[in-house]
């Protein structure tokens, strides 16, 4: 299922506002994922500061 569709399933369903809440929370948990990937390959395979900067701008994506 894509996500267009998913989204839409949902609102015949619930509120844009319970909708947006729900898809807001999704993406947030897959930018911490991503986040967490470039965390643990700075950790543990390559010291290399762009890979610790784009952890960083990961996660600042969900702030904009």
């Amino acid at each position: 299922m894509i996500k267009d569709t998913a989204v839409q399933i949902l609102l015949d369903h619930f509120s844009e506002g319970m909708v947006r809440t729900i898809v807001d929370a999704i993406a947030e948990d897959e930018r911490e994922e991503c986040a967490k990937l470039c965390d643990y390959v700075y950790n543990n395979i390559v010291t290399d500061e762009h890979i610790k900067n784009m952890a960083f701008k990961i996660r600042a994506r969900g702030q904009e």
